[in-house]
């Protein structure tokens, strides 16, 4: 009897697939280097909550005082109004593995 296993499912994603499920999933809002509908991402990691340059942000989220790292992140992408009702996103990531991914691509040099 031949037993199958989902590789893609113990495989993890690339870089460059992070950075593509940024796009897709985030790329609609955000970018890493200017503020949109949502702010920027350049340096997110290692940054307090509310402090993108030029962005006007919810009260929620100015009151929040998070610092951003693989954890808040990773707590954020799963529901963002849950880590802090009020603030303006409302597009969660369930799947675990594409959060890891776009949390990836969001500490890679390419977004610092």
């Amino acid at each position: 009897m031949m037993m199958t296993t989902n590789a893609a499912a113990q495989t993890p994603m690339t870089g460059a697939e992070g950075a593509r499920l940024y796009q897709a999933r985030c790329g609609t809002c955000h970018s890493i280097a200017a503020n949109k509908i949502g702010p920027a991402h350049k340096g997110v990691f290692g940054r307090q909550s509310a402090m993108a340059p030029g962005y006007n942000y919810s009260p929620a989220l100015r009151a929040a005082n998070i610092n951003w790292n693989a954890a808040t992140l990773d707590q954020w992408l799963q529901g963002p109004q849950k880590m802090v009702k009020g603030s303006r996103m409302f597009l969660a990531v369930p799947n675990p593995t594409e959060r890891a991914a776009i949390i990836a691509f969001l500490q890679s040099d390419a977004a610092k």
